[in-house]
Protein backbone atom coordinates (compact mmCIF):
# COMPACT_ATOMS: atom_id res chain seq x y z
CA UNK A 1 0.00 0.00 0.00
CA UNK A 2 1.32 3.39 -0.97
CA UNK A 3 0.99 6.41 1.29
CA UNK A 4 -0.06 9.70 -0.27
CA UNK A 5 2.79 12.10 -0.87
CA UNK A 6 3.27 15.58 -2.25
CA UNK A 7 6.47 14.48 -4.01
CA UNK A 8 6.44 12.56 -7.25
CA UNK A 9 8.43 9.42 -7.43
CA UNK A 10 10.29 8.37 -10.54
CA UNK A 11 8.55 5.83 -12.71
CA UNK A 12 10.45 3.11 -14.48
CA UNK A 13 11.56 4.12 -17.97
CA UNK A 14 9.96 2.24 -20.82
CA UNK A 15 11.75 1.21 -23.97
CA UNK A 16 9.93 2.25 -27.10
CA UNK A 17 11.40 1.50 -30.50
CA UNK A 18 9.67 2.47 -33.71
CA UNK A 19 10.39 0.05 -36.54
CA UNK A 20 11.57 1.49 -39.85
CA UNK A 21 10.16 0.38 -43.15
CA UNK A 22 12.77 -0.48 -45.76
CA UNK A 23 11.74 -0.63 -49.40
CA UNK A 24 14.65 -1.66 -51.64
CA UNK A 25 12.77 -0.84 -54.85
CA UNK A 26 11.95 2.68 -53.71
CA UNK A 27 15.52 3.29 -52.59
CA UNK A 28 16.87 2.09 -55.94
CA UNK A 29 14.47 4.41 -57.78
CA UNK A 30 15.57 7.38 -55.62
CA UNK A 31 19.25 6.60 -56.27
CA UNK A 32 18.69 6.34 -60.03
CA UNK A 33 16.73 9.62 -60.20
CA UNK A 34 19.42 11.40 -58.15
CA UNK A 35 22.16 10.01 -60.46
CA UNK A 36 20.25 11.06 -63.61
CA UNK A 37 19.60 14.50 -62.15
CA UNK A 38 23.32 14.95 -61.35
CA UNK A 39 24.25 13.91 -64.91
CA UNK A 40 21.75 16.34 -66.43
CA UNK A 41 23.01 19.14 -64.19
CA UNK A 42 26.61 18.36 -65.21
CA UNK A 43 25.62 18.51 -68.90
CA UNK A 44 23.81 21.81 -68.31
CA UNK A 45 20.40 20.55 -69.41
CA UNK A 46 18.76 21.51 -66.11
CA UNK A 47 19.77 24.01 -63.47
CA UNK A 48 21.10 22.99 -60.07
CA UNK A 49 19.06 23.47 -56.91
CA UNK A 50 21.17 26.47 -55.84
CA UNK A 51 20.68 28.18 -59.21
CA UNK A 52 16.94 27.51 -59.05
CA UNK A 53 16.63 28.99 -55.56
CA UNK A 54 18.74 32.03 -56.56
CA UNK A 55 16.65 32.66 -59.68
CA UNK A 56 13.46 32.25 -57.66
CA UNK A 57 14.62 34.80 -55.09
CA UNK A 58 15.57 37.22 -57.88
CA UNK A 59 12.23 36.81 -59.65
CA UNK A 60 9.91 36.85 -56.68
CA UNK A 61 11.93 37.80 -53.65
CA UNK A 62 10.75 37.53 -50.12
CA UNK A 63 7.87 39.74 -49.11
CA UNK A 64 8.79 39.53 -45.44
CA UNK A 65 12.54 40.05 -45.84
CA UNK A 66 13.45 43.33 -44.18
CA UNK A 67 9.85 44.17 -43.37
CA UNK A 68 10.49 44.39 -39.64
CA UNK A 69 13.76 46.29 -39.91
CA UNK A 70 12.07 49.43 -41.22
CA UNK A 71 10.32 50.07 -37.92
CA UNK A 72 7.79 52.33 -39.57
CA UNK A 73 4.10 52.10 -40.32
CA UNK A 74 2.74 49.93 -43.08
CA UNK A 75 3.23 51.51 -46.48
CA UNK A 76 0.10 53.01 -47.93
CA UNK A 77 -1.53 53.63 -44.60
CA UNK A 78 -1.72 57.11 -43.25
CA UNK A 79 -2.02 57.40 -39.53
CA UNK A 80 -2.10 60.41 -37.31
CA UNK A 81 -1.01 60.56 -33.69
CA UNK A 82 -4.61 61.15 -32.61
CA UNK A 83 -5.81 57.84 -34.09
CA UNK A 84 -2.94 55.67 -32.92
CA UNK A 85 -3.38 52.99 -30.27
CA UNK A 86 -0.64 54.50 -28.11
CA UNK A 87 -2.51 57.79 -27.84
CA UNK A 88 -5.71 55.97 -26.90
CA UNK A 89 -3.89 54.04 -24.18
CA UNK A 90 -2.38 57.28 -22.89
CA UNK A 91 -5.81 58.95 -22.68
CA UNK A 92 -7.30 55.95 -20.87
CA UNK A 93 -4.35 55.93 -18.47
CA UNK A 94 -4.81 59.64 -17.74
CA UNK A 95 -8.53 59.16 -17.15
CA UNK A 96 -7.92 56.29 -14.73
CA UNK A 97 -5.22 58.11 -12.78
CA UNK A 98 -7.18 61.36 -12.73
CA UNK A 99 -10.34 59.56 -11.68
CA UNK A 100 -8.67 57.69 -8.86
CA UNK A 101 -6.92 60.77 -7.44
CA UNK A 102 -10.02 62.90 -7.95
CA UNK A 103 -12.15 60.31 -6.15
CA UNK A 104 -9.70 60.24 -3.25
CA UNK A 105 -9.55 64.04 -2.89
CA UNK A 106 -13.01 65.22 -3.96
CA UNK A 107 -15.31 62.19 -3.78
CA UNK A 108 -17.62 60.62 -6.35
CA UNK A 109 -18.51 63.95 -7.99
CA UNK A 110 -15.22 63.75 -9.94
CA UNK A 111 -16.23 60.42 -11.46
CA UNK A 112 -19.44 61.95 -12.76
CA UNK A 113 -17.47 64.83 -14.25
CA UNK A 114 -15.07 62.45 -15.99
CA UNK A 115 -18.03 60.41 -17.24
CA UNK A 116 -19.69 63.52 -18.71
CA UNK A 117 -16.45 64.75 -20.28
CA UNK A 118 -15.72 61.32 -21.80
CA UNK A 119 -19.25 61.00 -23.16
CA UNK A 120 -19.10 64.52 -24.58
CA UNK A 121 -15.76 63.82 -26.23
CA UNK A 122 -17.11 60.61 -27.72
CA UNK A 123 -20.18 62.37 -29.10
CA UNK A 124 -18.04 65.23 -30.47
CA UNK A 125 -15.74 62.74 -32.23
CA UNK A 126 -18.76 60.92 -33.65
CA UNK A 127 -20.15 64.25 -34.89
CA UNK A 128 -16.87 65.11 -36.64
CA UNK A 129 -16.71 61.67 -38.24
CA UNK A 130 -20.27 61.91 -39.55
CA UNK A 131 -19.65 65.45 -40.80
CA UNK A 132 -16.55 64.28 -42.67
CA UNK A 133 -18.50 61.41 -44.30
CA UNK A 134 -21.25 63.77 -45.51
CA UNK A 135 -18.79 66.19 -47.06
CA UNK A 136 -17.25 63.47 -49.24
Amino acid sequence: MKFPSIFRTAKPMSFDIKPRYYDPVREEIEQRTARIKRNLQAEGVIKSDEELSESFMQDYGSSIKGAFTQGGPIKGRQSSPLTSAGFLRFVIFLLLIGGSFGYIFYGPIVLYGILYLTGGGFLFGLFLRLKRKRSR
